[in-house]
C-alpha cells in the first residue's frame, strides 16, 4: 500500500510539472544534486528558502514607504497656508532647479534664468514688514531655507545672501529713504544684493581686526581695502560693505553700487564647494560713497552683529536642508540599487547607516523648529543661534558622510546628488561663524567666562 501511495503522489506531481521548464532547469543545475541538497534541509531552512523564492520577481508588489525626511511630522505644526507655501517652494526646486544644478555646479556658473521664476514665488524678504515683503514668521524663512537647500545649497546661499544679509542690513540699519529705494526692488529680485564683511586677512576676528577703512573727506566717504568670499558680488547691483572709520574707530555700513568708481569684484575660482555661488574678492580703491548711501543706523559692530544674529538661524536651517537632501537621496538610491539579488536597503548595515542619518536629521529639525519659534517670540539670543549653527553643521557633516558611504563608489558621482551635498556641507561648516567661534559664544553664555583672545 505504501508503494502504491508513493506512485499516486508521484503521478500527481508530474501532472503539475512543466517538463519543458524542468528540462531547461536541468541544463543550468544538476537536478539530482539539487534534490539531495533540498532533502537535507530542515523545516526552518526550507521555509526560509521558499519565502525567498516566492519574493523573487515581485518587484513593485512590495509597497515601500515614501521617502520623507520629516520623520516626526513637524510639517503638521504649520498652518494650511504655510504648508502650501512650503510645497510651492519644494515643487519649484524639484521642477525648475534640480534638473539644472549638477551641470551648473560642475561648470561653476550661476543659472541666471531661474531668477525671474524665483521672483514669482514671492518669498524674498520673508520676515520683513512693508516694502512688498511677505511679513511671515521667521519659522517660514527657515522652512524655505530648508526646502531650497534640500535640492541645492548653492541656490540657498544665493537666496540667503540676498534676502537675509543684504536686505536685512538695509532693513535693520538703513534709513527710511534707503529702505524705500532698495527693498521693494530687491524683494522682486529686480536688484540683487551682496554682503561684504569677511576680508582676506581676517574672518572670525573681523569685529576687532577689520582692515577695510572709511574716512569722511568733507563731501564723501572714501573706502579702501578688500573683502573676500563675497557671494553674489560678481553680478550684484548693490553690495553692503562694512568698514572701520579711521577717525572714530567704529564700524560703519555702506550701500555700494556696482558702478561706483573704485569698486572692483573678481570671481574666485577653483572652489570645491558651493560652486554655483559666485564668490568674489572685492577691492576698494579710494571708492567714494555719498553720505546718503551710508547706512544711517549702522554706527558700530554691534549693529553688524544684529544682522548676523538674525540670519544665523537661517544657516542652521540651511544645514538641515543639506542633510535632508543627502539623506533622502541616499534612501532613494538604496531602494533601487541591488546587490546579491536584493535592494541594498534590505541589508542590516545599510539600514543602520540610514537610521543614524535619520536620528541626527530629526534632532536637527526639532532644534531649528524651536529656534525659529524663539525668534518669532523675540527671545532668541546670540548663543541660541550659535548653538544651532554648531550642532547642525557638525551633524550635517556626519549625515552626508554616511550618505556617501551607502552609495559606495557611486557616491562620488554628481548624477546621484550626494557628492554635491558632501562638498557643500564643508562650506556650511565654516561660514556665518566657524564651529570654534560659535562654541565660544555658547561657552561664554553658560560659564560666564569669555575665552576669546
Amino acid at each position: 500500500m505504501a508503494l502504491l501511495s508513493k506512485i499516486k503522489n508521484t503521478i500527481g506531481l508530474l501532472k503539475d510539472v512543466d517538463l519543458d521548464k524542468l528540462a531547461k532547469l536541468n541544463e543550468k543545475i544538476d537536478l539530482k544534486e539539487a534534490m539531495n541538497t533540498l532533502g537535507s534541509l530542515d523545516d526552518r531552512q526550507i521555509k526560509g528558502l521558499m519565502k525567498m523564492l516566492n519574493n523573487q520577481g515581485k518587484k513593485g508588489q512590495h509597497k515601500l514607504p515614501p521617502i520623507d525626511g520629516d520623520f516626526y511630522n513637524l510639517d503638521l505644526k504649520l498652518t494650511e497656508e504655510q504648508r502650501a507655501l512650503q510645497m510651492r517652494v519644494r515643487n519649484f526646486m524639484e521642477d525648475e532647479v534640480k534638473p539644472l544644478v549638477n551641470d551648473y555646479w560642475n561648470k561653476a556658473k550661476f543659472p541666471f534664468e531661474i531668477i525671474e521664476k524665483f521672483a514669482k514665488l514671492n518669498i524674498t524678504g520673508v520676515p520683513y514688514e512693508g516694502y512688498g515683503c511677505p511679513n511671515l514668521p521667521f519659522l517660514m524663512e527657515g522652512i524655505i531655507a530648508q526646502e531650497i537647500a534640500r535640492v541645492d545649497v548653492s541656490i540657498s546661499t544665493f537666496f540667503g545672501v540676498h534676502s537675509g544679509l543684504a536686505m536685512g542690513s538695509i532693513y535693520l540699519c538703513g534709513s527710511e529713504e534707503q529702505k524705500q529705494e532698495w527693498l521693494p526692488k530687491m524683494q522682486k529680485l529686480e536688484k540683487i544684493g551682496a554682503f561684504g564683511l569677511t576680508e582676506p586677512n581676517v574672518g572670525s576676528a573681523v569685529s576687532q581686526g577689520m582692515e577695510t577703512t572709511c574716512k569722511f573727506d568733507g563731501e564723501n566717504w572714501v573706502l579702501n581695502g578688500q573683502k573676500k568670499w563675497i557671494g553674489n558680488a560678481t553680478f550684484a547691483d548693490v553690495i553692503i560693505i562694512w568698514a572701520k572709520d579711521v577717525d572714530s574707530h567704529q564700524v560703519k555700513g555702506f550701500i555700494v553700487r556696482k558702478e561706483n568708481p573704485g569698486f572692483k569684484a573678481e570671481k574666485m575660482e577653483d572652489k570645491m564647494a558651493l560652486r554655483i555661488v559666485q564668490n568674489a574678492i572685492i577691492t576698494l580703491t579710494d571708492c567714494k560713497i555719498t553720505e546718503s548711501d551710508r547706512l544711517q543706523n549702522a554706527n558700530s559692530f554691534r549693529d553688524t552683529a544684529k544682522v548676523l544674529k538674525m540670519t544665523r538661524a537661517g544657516v542652521a536651517w540651511q544645514a538641515v536642508g543639506c542633510a535632508r537632501g543627502a539623506y533622502e537621496s541616499a534612501l532613494k538610491y538604496t531602494k533601487k540599487r541591488e546587490q546579491f539579488g536584493k535592494p541594498i536597503a534590505s541589508y542590516q548595515l545599510v539600514q543602520n547607516h540610514l537610521v543614524e542619518m535619520l536620528s541626527n536629521l530629526t534632532a536637527m529639525q526639532t532644534m531649528v523648529f524651536r529656534l525659529s519659534e524663539m525668534q518669532d517670540a523675540g527671545i532668541l539670543t546670540d548663543e541660541h543661534a550659535s548653538l544651532a549653527k554648531v550642532y547642525c553643521s557638525m551633524r550635517t557633516r556626519d549625515i552626508v558622510s554616511r550618505a556617501r558611504e551607502v552609495l559606495g563608489g557611486n557616491g562620488i558621482l554628481l548624477e546621484h546628488d550626494v557628492a554635491r551635498f558632501v562638498a557643500d556641507a564643508e562650506a556650511i561648516y565654516s561660514y556665518e561663524g566657524t564651529k570654534e567661534i560659535n562654541s565660544l559664544i555658547v561657552g561664554r553664555a553658560i560659564t560666564g567666562y569669555s575665552a576669546f583672545v
